[in-house]
């Protein structure tokens, strides 16, 4: 091996690291292996309402990374831990729930300047310009898969990338670069063994056989990606996760033995996130939404998507204190959020919530919601005493 290639990729390695990144790895722009899992995983349907995707650029660019860059010769690979979820009871159901990795600042504002400083320093260190592409959670590749090859760790039955030191609270990042590197040998071992906690404990069994997801039944989908109604039959399941899912990650052995606890800080959790306060979550303006979660991953899901769950969440927890909050979101602008209320005062039920489901079927026009409400008055009819 080239002695001055072996020394620039350590030192390489040793910048990613002082940029924070804990996992750094080098793999080759060589097509996946596992493409076709890929393929089928699309066929099936799983990617739900992700179309791009699906789309014959995005096929092409994950099938051959040289699409995207195509004088690229290494992919360094960059892993950084966020912290793990404060509450680990994944039956308690009485809490509002985010994500940890939403719970701070959001990584697509982080590590776009950490990644371009990395490919600075290479600049600078070889005296030339280097063509480079980056990525984090963003581009048209398969990077746990790459992950996999540049030894952070193996893909476990949740899907998730899992580094036996760090466990899966691992975000990712990628930079394709047009120059040569000392290439990692990749993660072969398999230490998912016989487990299955997380199959078994997943709400909606949306973890299929091959380790994908079935996005279609994913809670973190639901809450994040999903823009429209929620199907009936998975709102229950939703529990009290408003905004992203753990659960997989949380009953992993992984996790819970054997990862690191050190992450990074501008990743911690921001103050009043997971909401104390539900109902006034369920009462956010579109102008006091944007001012509270700017720069927050939560973001994602906008408001409409946002008071949606928080209306699901609401009526899962089925306390009678929240009836007046969500009849008051009877009259939100967003039919989404209307419905979504309309389902939770169903379950819920009680004189009151039926009284105010009854009148907003005078005055409502959005079909979708119409159809809510009705469930709603006949789910409280048939469940009050004779």
């Amino acid at each position: 091996m080239n002695m001055n290639m072996a020394s620039l990729t350590q030192e390489i390695k040793n910048e990613a690291h002082r940029q924070g990144f804990q996992l750094v790895g080098i793999t080759s722009p060589n097509p996946p292996l596992h493409l076709e899992t890929y393929f089928s995983w699309l066929e099936k349907g799983h990617h739900a309402s992700m179309d791009w995707m699906g789309t014959d650029c995005a096929r092409q660019r994950r099938a051959n990374p040289l699409e995207i860059l195509p004088d690229c010769q290494s992919i360094l690979i960059l892993g950084i831990r966020y912290p793990k979820p404060n509450h680990t009871n994944t039956k308690d159901r009485t809490t509002a729930r985010v994500a940890s990795y939403a719970s701070g600042d959001d990584y697509h504002n982080i590590l776009p300047e950490r990644l371009k400083s990395i490919i600075s320093f290479i600049q600078n260190r070889t005296g030339k310009d280097i063509s480079n592409r980056w990525y984090t959670d963003t581009g048209p590749i398969l990077e746990r898969e790459l992950a996999q090859r540049a030894g952070l760790g193996w893909i476990g039955k949740n899907s998730c990338l899992i580094n036996p030191n760090s466990g899966s609270y691992i975000l990712l990042a990628e930079i394709l670069l047009g120059i040569e590197l000392k290439i990692d040998q990749p993660f072969d071992a398999d230490f998912c063994g016989s487990c299955r906690r997380c199959i078994t404990n997943c709400p909606t069994g949306c973890i299929t056989s091959n380790r994908t997801i079935d996005s279609n039944r994913c809670i973190s989908y639901l809450t994040i990606e999903h823009k429209g109604f929620i199907p009936e039959d998975l709102k229950p399941q939703i529990g009290n996760w408003l905004f992203g899912c753990d659960i997989c990650q949380i009953v992993c052995p992984w996790n819970q033995k054997f990862s690191d606890t050190e992450y990074e800080t501008e990743f911690k959790a921001r103050p009043g996130i997971p909401p104390p306060h539900l109902v006034d979550e369920l009462s956010l303006t579109p102008e006091q939404f944007n001012q509270k979660y700017r720069g927050s991953p939560i973001m994602r899901s906008k408001r409409r998507g946002y008071l949606r769950n928080a209306a699901i969440v609401l009526g899962n927890i089925g306390d009678e204190k929240f009836v007046i909050a969500l009849i008051d979101a009877l009259h939100d602008p967003e039919e989404l959020i209307r419905s979504h209320s309309a389902w939770a005062l169903g379950h819920i039920g009680g004189d009151k919530a039926k009284q105010a489901l009854s009148h907003s079927l005078q005055v409502e026009s959005h079909p979708k919601v119409r159809i809510e409400i009705k469930k709603a008055i006949n789910q409280i009819n048939n469940s009050t005493p004779g």
